[in-house]
């Protein structure tokens, strides 16, 4: 069921249409390039608002594609030993790890900072 969802998607939400001239626009893909860790300025907060009181580390300023996010995201949870998410823009990482983060951060390159 979520193959046929997403094959939707793919068309904007367009399911018929009876202009016989009709042509689907092509969407541009606007990911920009993926900067080099160095370049890449992350700050690190912590954040409960709207989560039901519970702490979520928060990731933010990733310049890059979307994959690139969602891996780094990834990397960071199995580092933590923790859950989280990757969306809008940015990584979350279930609890007050923001040591972590940042000892991984910088461990691998990044420029990173935390916010208290």
């Amino acid at each position: 069921m979520s193959k046929k969802k997403s094959s939707l998607n793919s068309f904007g939400g367009l399911v018929y249409s009876t202009d016989p001239g009709f042509k689907l626009e092509e969407t541009e893909n606007n990911d920009q390039e993926t900067l080099a860790p160095a370049k890449q300025k992350l700050r690190i907060l912590l954040d409960k608002k709207q989560r039901a009181g519970k702490m979520v580390t928060l990731i933010e300023g990733f310049t890059g594609t979307q994959t690139d996010m969602e891996e780094l995201g990834k990397k960071l949870k199995s580092f933590c030993g923790t859950g989280g998410s990757v969306k809008d823009g940015e990584i979350l990482v279930q609890g007050d790890n923001r040591n972590k983060v940042l000892q991984w951060l910088q461990k691998n390159g990044y420029s990173a900072a935390k916010k208290i």
